[in-house]
């Protein structure tokens, strides 16, 4: 069975010092490992959209940013697989509300941009997105937070 990593930055701004310590160092140490088969980093331009809405040109000029630091790796960007997308509408009917609002990260999220009030859905369903994203590519491995 090959070993295939999906991981991915939301292209809000520049990747920095912050994104090394906290991601890019053992990013680097796994697509150099020989471990792996496949490594595919997302550019989440779609996610980034569910707290930026507002502001859509600071995610589409940011997404050369982010992929201009990566190497030995497939690139790719969100919103150019419309499968992700159909795949994520798909997974939308087999989840319920209530699961959502269970979620730890959702939870946090929620009130760290103080959405208590009117939380968009997008925002509120992008767990869904990243399993969409992780089975579409049959990721064995994902580099990811706690959620």
């Amino acid at each position: 069975m090959s070993k295939i990593i999906l991981t991915g930055d939301r292209p809000t701004g520049k990747l920095h010092v912050g994104h090394y310590v906290g991601s890019l160092k053992e990013r680097v140490k796994l697509q150099n490992s020989g471990v792996y088969d496949e490594i595919y980093i997302m550019i989440a331009d779609a996610q980034a959209l569910t707290d930026n809405a507002e502001h859509p040109e600071k995610v589409r000029q940011n997404i050369m940013q982010v992929a201009l630091d990566y190497e030995k790796s497939t690139i790719f960007i969100q919103s150019m697989i419309p499968e992700l997308t159909e795949l994520t509408f798909y997974y939308m009917n087999l989840v319920t509300v209530s699961r959502v609002q269970r979620n730890p990260t959702v939870k946090s999220e929620i009130k760290m941009r103080n959405f208590e009030a009117s939380i968009p859905v997008g925002f509120f369903c992008y767990p869904i997105s990243q399993a969409a994203d992780i089975t579409a590519f049959k990721a064995t491995d994902v580099p990811a937070g706690e959620d």
